[in-house]
């Protein structure tokens, strides 16, 4: 859970004051406040008794162990760490307010409760327990109530990986200018085929990391084809190869095959048991970096991390992404529709989707079509928010049989209304910087395949 940072009782000052009364004004208001958490500490137990009100200790504290810490806690994404009373109790009205507006924990999708298993909303119960918290004065309780701290891998959500990789030098970031996306390859040196369970992408340097891609390359075989095509946009074809040289060199230059993605907001991929992605013996790691200068000069040496999984899995899953590059905003325009659609060529299962558009996105939709007519809404994102860009897990994954369609459809707000349109003058291409757009979907899915029949069966 991320509260956007602001002062919790500010001192008011009249413009005249000297510097030596406001300094004093300053030290005296640092003085209350600590006085103030110092009261709470020993007079909190005694009026959440009498009150019968929600404390830190028993209440609020698990709340923010389950839903919270994970990004707010030193180290992380998060402005503040909310891992002890004396850190939270500062910001106790403030995150009153963004629980109550469903501004945190971030989530976007529209669909109910139970839909996605990586929904971070909370549930009007536990709003009600904040809520009555700070209106309680937000109390600390007994301190034989207080849960565990949870507990974290240094550095990583999954837990210790069984492997790191990184770059295999620092990437000098200048302070200024655009940069055009970086690749960088890092061998795996694996000399058979590893099943991974959960993945995830560290940045180095998260003040100048917006994103990156990560593909699996194989020197001697191409990327494998998706179990599905591009419907739409129809791409107009493409010049026919000279050569076989030509050919090959066209396939060296593809990236591979995408198998995890990090942006703002974006967790890290762990997979059910019994579900696992493929990296076959021999291949690489492509990075593809989204490197943005910040003002200040920079190094980024990024990572990434694998847990293996314990044996080959019953399903293996499968990342891929659909988009249409074809886009085009018209400068000024408040409601811009652009679709994409797929086709699949196999009975698939759908387990996980990931809109990502740039800063003139406002909203998503998903359905799919099944051969036999049918058509259902599998997510609606109506406030999609570009600082937090979200893979939505199924709890169940969507049956998609051969044939079924996804159509995606993305609006953009082109117009002097979006306040954070970069240039509302101007129209607006597909392009890999933020103030370009892109209309893009990532998709992790699995292929279903037939039992394997025992050697006994249909035997008489």
């Amino acid at each position: 859970m991320i509260v956007q940072v602001g002062l919790w009782g500010t001192a008011h000052s009249k413009i005249q004051q000297s510097k030596e009364t406001k300094l004093r004004g300053l030290i005296s208001a640092t003085m209350f406040t600590g006085a103030a958490l110092s009261i709470w500490s020993t007079t909190g137990v005694v009026q959440a008794a009498a009150t019968g009100a929600p404390t830190f200790s028993k209440d609020v504290a698990p709340l923010l162990n389950k839903n919270c810490v994970t990004c707010h806690r030193p180290g992380e994404i998060a402005p503040m760490s909310l891992l002890t009373y004396e850190q939270v109790r500062p910001w106790a009205k403030s995150i009153r307010e963004k629980v109550v507006s469903g501004q945190m924990p971030p989530w976007h999708a529209a669909e109910g409760r139970g839909t996605f298993a990586n929904d971070r909303r909370l549930t009007d119960a536990e709003k009600k327990t904040f809520v009555a918290w700070v209106d309680a004065g937000a109390p600390q309780g007994d301190s034989k109530d207080l849960p565990s701290v949870p507990q974290f891998t240094e550095g990583w959500e999954i837990g210790k990986p069984d492997l790191i990789l990184s770059m295999d030098k620092a990437y000098d970031v200048p302070a200024s200018g655009t940069i055009a996306y970086q690749n960088f390859t890092i061998p795996t040196n694996f000399t058979e085929d590893r099943w991974i369970q959960a993945i995830e992408l560290r940045p180095g340097n998260r003040k100048v990391v917006h994103h990156i891609l990560a593909f699996v390359r194989h020197p001697d075989k191409p990327a494998e084809p998706p179990a599905f095509t591009t419907v739409l946009p129809k791409m107009p074809p493409r010049a026919a190869p000279r050569d076989s040289n030509a050919t090959q060199q066209g396939q060296n230059r593809r990236p591979g095959t995408l198998i995890a993605t990090t942006a703002p907001g974006t967790n890290a991929l762990i997979f059910e048991p019994g579900s696992a992605l493929k990296i076959p013996a021999g291949a690489s790691i492509q990075f593809q970096m989204h490197y943005t200068a910040n003002g200040k000069a920079a190094t980024d040496q990024s990572s990434i991390g694998f847990i293996f999984a314990k044996g080959t899995p019953e399903r293996e899953i499968r990342t891929a992404s659909f988009y249409n590059p074809l886009l085009k905003l018209p400068a000024g325009v408040a409601d811009q529709a652009i679709d994409s659609a797929i086709e699949f060529t196999e009975d698939t299962r759908i387990t996980a989707l990931f809109p990502h558009t740039h800063l003139r996105g406002k909203s998503w939709e998903y359905r799919l079509i099944k051969p036999d007519g049918s058509s259902q809404v599998v997510l609606s994102v109506p406030n999609y928010d570009f600082n937090w860009q979200t893979y939505y897990v199924y709890t169940t994954p969507l049956i998609a049989p051969k044939g079924s369609r996804l159509e995606a459809t993305a609006h953009f707000d082109n117009s002097v209304n979006n306040k954070w349109n970069p240039d509302p003058k101007v129209d607006v291409r597909w392009g890999e910087q933020t103030w370009e757009e892109m209309q893009y979907s990532g998709i992790t899915y699995y292929v279903e395949r037939p039992a394997v029949r025992s050697a006994s069966a249909g035997l008489k």
